[in-house]
């Protein structure tokens, strides 16, 4: 700024204002020459000392518009990432909706599965019950008739011993006779 004070010849153009986030090649080119002009017509150190002067405030303009740029491009970044951020944000909130439905759907599955085997329980308990009657007559009829039959052998028994018992009698009665 000092040397724009002390040089009237050396005007800031609006162009050149750090708060101009892009130049035109044209612009650029005007300055250029006027570097240049700068550069030639001053051969003394004041010239001099004006031209470094320039060049520096240039540089600095140069590096102020870049790092404007720079921060608008990080912005943009920025705002990109929270777009992805967001989007990432209801994807998962999305997903989780569908897990909290997964699990309920399971649960209902799972009583459905617990109901459906207590069902066949029952039927199998009642199958088995009826299998079970089943066998439970069986086995009394064999039973009955085993004990039938145990019957009938002690009658033959007894009736055995009673021919053995009379054949035994005659047998003697006979013996007695044939003497």
């Amino acid at each position: 700024m000092s040397s724009q004070l002390s040089h009237p010849r050396l005007r800031k153009s609006p162009s050149d204002s750090s708060s101009s986030s892009s130049s035109s090649p044209a612009n650029e080119g005007l300055r250029h020459e006027r570097l240049s002009r700068l550069k030639s017509s001053g051969e003394s150190d004041a010239s001099n000392d004006t031209t470094k002067n320039h060049a520096e405030s240039y540089f600095s303009r140069r590096e102020n518009r870049l790092s404007a740029r720079k921060k608008a491009e990080e912005e943009i970044a920025h705002n990109d990432y929270k777009k992805m951020y967001e989007k990432a944000l209801a994807t998962n909130q999305r997903l989780k909706s569908r897990l909290e439905t997964s699990k309920q759907e399971l649960v209902v599955i799972k009583e459905q599965l617990q109901r459906a085997q207590k069902e066949k329980k029952r039927e199998l308990g009642s199958n088995m019950l009826e299998t079970e009657k089943r066998d439970s007559r069986s086995l009394r009829k064999k039973i009955s008739d085993m004990e039938e039959q145990v019957k009938v052998k002690a009658e033959l028994h007894t009736e055995n011993q009673r021919l053995k018992d009379e054949n035994g009698a005659l047998i003697r009665v006979i013996t007695k006779l044939s003497k």
